[in-house]
């Protein structure tokens, strides 16, 4: 968490900007963090950044066409010197507000830029949406930041206001983050933040609209022309996500679940923290075919061993991530090879 003192400068830059853009990761996280931030401020235009790893030079564009006086990246791990460069050379105060373990260059020679990543000890700090809500302390936003909280798999302190205030909303014996995630109402809430944000730019900008003027979690559902886009998106990933959860089930290979699949969207970091969640004793590989690549998310303790361990037995693979959960890129021929070796690697039980 911030200390009391960067809270403080925080605010100043958010309260200074007076056409803010705010750039942030493309997840329930990054967009409630933005939400939060947005409906305290009353001003600023949300950028919903997909390309991967970090920002690129066509996102400092956004900020020039949109003539921003002030640049906030929430929750985006690895930023570019390119991107940087470039809002600095605009003269733009650039504010970085991150809970990330990362290994960013040195960034200090930019005048314009500044970071607010409290990484700590080695973990990553509470998500940002925890932060954006501890700083502007609107008690009508509890919603959101449970919400961008649990899909981020962590329980707030402020989860027990949340169950007494939307009793409703809240499910029974959670003991962990996941627990609300994936069993009750206020999960299916921040499920359809993550499947919203898979829709075009043009319906993504009218889901934050929409969801910056949401008197309560009830208005969310609501049958209005103003969701209607983001209720149809919702609603139809929904059943194509729980057909892959279906068939991920079957695809069981020892202490191993192997699936991939193809089609117009990825889902496979959620498919993958749902079949982790439900299977715990089990290593999860999820991956999203596409053309002559595939791209996994990988689950279980200690993923990041193994997957290191089989990665150094094979070429032109990559990955990364956290210790129990990462990315990964593979050749689509060598789909077979990656699930033997995980499965050789799993039974060896070195991890």
């Amino acid at each position: 968490m911030l200390s009391l003192e960067k809270q403080q400068e925080l605010k100043e830059h958010l309260e200074r900007a007076q056409n803010p853009i705010f750039f942030f990761d493309n997840d329930a996280d990054g967009l409630s963090s933005f939400l939060i931030i947005r409906r305290w401020l009353g001003r600023g235009k949300g950028v919903a950044v997909r390309s991967y790893p970090g920002l690129n030079e066509s996102y400092a564009k956004r900020a020039q066409e949109l003539n921003a006086d002030y640049v906030f990246i929430l929750d985006k791990p690895v930023l570019t010197r390119e991107f940087l460069s470039i809002i600095d050379q605009m003269n733009l105060p650039c504010i970085w507000i991150d809970h990330h373990i990362n290994q960013n260059e040195d960034f200090s020679d930019l005048k314009s830029f500044e970071s607010f990543n409290y990484a700590y000890d080695g973990k990553s700090g509470e998500p940002v949406t925890y932060v954006s809500y501890k700083l502007t302390g609107r008690k009508e936003d509890l919603w959101i930041a449970v919400a961008g909280c649990i899909a981020d798999h962590y329980l707030p302190n402020f989860a027990e206001d949340f169950a007494k205030e939307y009793p409703e909303l809240w499910g029974k014996n959670i003991e962990e983050p996941f627990d609300a995630y994936y069993n009750s109402e206020i999960g299916k809430i921040a499920q359809s933040f993550n499947f919203g944000l898979k829709d075009s730019i043009t319906n993504v900008v009218a889901m934050q609209n929409f969801l910056i003027l949401c008197a309560s979690p009830a208005d969310v559902f609501s049958e209005v022309i103003g969701n209607k886009a983001f209720r149809d998106k919702y609603f139809n990933l929904k059943k194509k996500y729980d057909l892959l959860i279906e068939e991920s089930k079957k695809a069981v290979f020892g202490k191993l679940i192997f699936f991939t699949y193809g089609g117009e969207t990825s889902m496979s970091g959620d498919v993958s923290n749902e079949i982790s969640y439900r299977n715990k004793d089990k290593y999860v590989a999820i991956g999203y075919v596409d053309g002559a690549s595939c791209n996994f998310s990988l689950r279980g303790t200690n993923v990041r061993l193994l997957f290191e361990k089989v990665s150094a037995q094979m070429e032109e693979i990559a990955g990364g991530g956290h210790l129990d959960a990462i990315g990964a890129r593979v050749r689509t021929s060598d789909l077979e090879k990656f699930k033997e070796l995980l499965i050789k690697e799993i039974n060896n039980n070195e991890i």
